[in-house]
């Protein structure tokens, strides 16, 4: 198995996917409309990706923009809609008025989701607490990823926070890997590395025409260029 870094790319549709595929991503993360900060796709959108592509799919669980969860029920069918197409993998991360975790949300989810795989994402960047949010979802199945900037503001207000919580590394709560995205360019990637940080998420960074344009092949064949090196 290698032990190379996860390089993990935004895919909107099947022409993305194998893009990214081509320039060296490991898995994808399937969302739809941007405008809202990424949203869940529908059930034939991750059946065209999963033809088109022999990677990990990680598919975002998300009804409207912002972190609250919104109607959980809608979630919960969508997730059980994506399962029965064959979707395993998932994202997903709630947070309450007073910026705590959504444990009820979380953990309808995570139950629909039975053993399923999946990344906490970037709510944690917006959370009160971000160790108290950590220990609270220890544990939770399938947890083993937590998506993060290290701040609200993106990677470079953040770096310092991603240190701190790499050198954690098997305390409780910080068992999940962590995969660094939010304002990430490619200069950041010596300092994350060197820290052991080993999983990272490009969105923006993969396209050089904008979110109107596909994932362009070079891009993320430098990212893995940069990443192997």
């Amino acid at each position: 198995m290698s032990n190379r870094a996860v390089l993990e790319v935004i895919a909107l549709d099947a022409e993305d996917a194998v893009a990214a595929q081509s320039g060296g991503a490991d898995r994808l993360e399937l969302v739809t409309d941007m405008a809202a900060d990424g949203l869940t796709p529908s059930c034939a959108t991750f059946a065209k990706i999963r033809a088109a592509v022999d990677i990990p799919l990680r598919v975002m669980l998300r009804a409207a923009d912002g972190f609250a969860a919104g109607d959980i029920d809608v979630l919960v069918g969508r997730a059980r809609e994506l399962r029965a197409e064959g979707a395993d993998e998932f994202v997903l991360g709630f947070l309450d008025r007073d910026g705590r975790p959504d444990l009820v949300a979380v953990e309808r989810l995570v139950a629909e989701l039975d053993g399923c795989r999946w990344t906490f994402h970037r709510a944690i960047d917006r959370a009160a607490d971000r160790d108290g949010l950590r220990k609270a979802l220890a544990g939770l199945p399938g947890l083993d990823t937590y998506l993060t900037a290290g701040s609200a503001k993106g990677v470079d207000g953040g770096i310092p926070t991603l240190l701190t919580e790499a050198a954690r590394k098997g305390e409780p709560g910080y068992e999940p890997q962590i995969l660094v995205g939010g304002g990430l360019r490619l200069e950041h990637l010596p300092q994350l590395l060197a820290a052991g940080i080993d999983a990272v998420h490009i969105g923006g960074a993969a396209r050089p025409a904008g979110w109107s344009g596909p994932v362009d092949v070079a891009a993320v064949r430098e990212w893995r260029t940069v990443l192997d090196a």
